[in-house]
């Protein structure tokens, strides 16, 4: 099973998950981390590269959306930005074995 997301620890099974039902997983995770250890979360979303003015500006234009559902979208989004970048800029061939990240 493919790790999704280490940070929260959901793996995806060999069936699949919807976006919903994947988007529901993670922000049930989120809204745990909310309520139980909030300085996690920050440091997650650290890690994630996710933008707090962007997170602050999104929760308070979403102010009737529940903060782990806002959270999600964000996180999902932002994974996907992230594979694209890699599947453009990637061009092994082109680069020697000791420049590589």
């Amino acid at each position: 099973m493919a790790n999704a997301i280490p940070e929260f620890q959901l793996e995806l099974n060999s069936a699949g998950y919807s976006y919903d039902e994947f988007k529901k997983l993670l922000a049930a995770k989120i809204n745990i981390l909310i309520n139980t250890n909030f300085s996690k979360l920050v440091g997650i979303l650290y890690r994630l590269d996710i933008s707090e003015n962007k997170l602050k500006e999104l929760l308070a234009y979403a102010s009737d959306k529940p903060a782990g559902d806002v959270i999600a979208t964000m996180i999902i989004e932002r994974q996907m930005q992230k594979i694209e970048s890699r599947k453009k800029f990637r061009q092994d061939g082109d680069i020697s074995e000791d420049e590589k990240w």
